[in-house]
């Protein structure tokens, strides 16, 4: 029975474009995205969302909030928690700049797709709830890029909680795709008093799910997913809290995995360093060989 790995039918095409110099990988756009997690009845859950079947990547797949870094992510916010300086190091970019776009990013992109703000009045408080009119308008505002997150938190008197967030994963998608993202996976745990919903115009389903029901979905071929979703999913299966979660946050890897393409013969075959997994034959015809 097939998972539900996301592939799309063009990708052969374009491996074997690449391969023989008709086609010029783009250069990847920083991006970040958040696995938000909450305690539920049987285990820690985290927060997906499908994408619509009309958007042009990885259109019915589910994922987590997230999105590309805004320039405007480098303006200066109130801060608290590990520097950019710190998260620089972390992040492995060379600038505290870069850093801190990366996670004013993954803050921004959060707030705009679930209403979730990990945010505060202080460097020790969180905010409580983000419903209600003004809160829809500003959020809409950020969608739009007709606000800047930065001016955002300033008008609000608010402070970036940095600290609240761990660094989990690095993935930058295929030199053969027309659209490229070089991605932070960071956790996050559910503020209290905040609540989730759908409010990315991107997807048109969220759900709460433990990480090992979300992958026996995937196992079943019922959910679809790209690599490093199913990858960071596999990897929050062994955690019984979000706390531990974000504990082993600082432990792990943040080495780029890029998917390698080559060809075998007639066989393109394409493989993700490190994941086994996800390593894909396709014949001629365009079928798994």
């Amino acid at each position: 029975m097939p998972n539900g790995q996301w592939y799309p039918p063009e990708w052969p095409d374009r491996i074997r474009a690449l391969a023989g110099g008709t086609l010029t990988a783009v250069t990847p756009k920083r991006a970040a995205t958040v696995l938000l997690l909450r305690d539920g009845a049987a285990g820690p859950e985290v927060h997906m969302l499908r994408r619509r079947t009309s958007m042009a990547f990885a259109g019915g797949a589910y994922a987590y909030p997230g999105g590309g870094v805004d320039p405007r992510d480098e303006h200066p916010v109130r801060w608290a928690g590990p520097s950019p300086a710190e998260w620089a190091a972390r992040l492995g970019v060379a600038e505290p700049a870069e850093a801190q776009a990366i996670v004013c990013a993954a803050v921004r992109e959060t707030f705009e797709e679930s209403g979730v703000l990990l945010a505060g009045p202080t460097a020790d408080s969180v905010v409580a709830d983000t419903r209600g009119d003004d809160w829809e308008a500003d959020r809409a505002a950020l969608v739009a890029r007709e606000l800047a997150f930065a001016d955002f938190l300033e008008r609000r008197g608010l402070v970036l909680r940095s600290d609240l967030l761990g660094a989990w994963a690095r993935w930058i998608t295929p030199e053969f795709e027309p659209r490229r993202y070089d991605t932070w996976f960071f956790v996050a745990a559910l503020p209290a008093g905040q609540r989730a919903s759908n409010a990315s115009t991107e997807a048109d389903r969220t759900v709460w799910i433990r990480p090992a029901d979300a992958a026996d979905g995937y196992d079943r071929g019922e959910l679809l997913m790209m690599p490093p979703t199913i990858a960071t999913l596999r990897a929050l299966e062994r955690y019984g809290t979000p706390g531990e979660a974000l504990e082993a946050a600082t432990d792990q890897d943040l080495t780029p995995v890029l998917a390698q393409a080559r060809l075998e013969g007639e066989q393109v075959v394409l493989s993700w360093p490190g994941h086994d997994e996800f390593t894909k034959r396709v014949g001629t015809e365009g079928g798994d060989a």
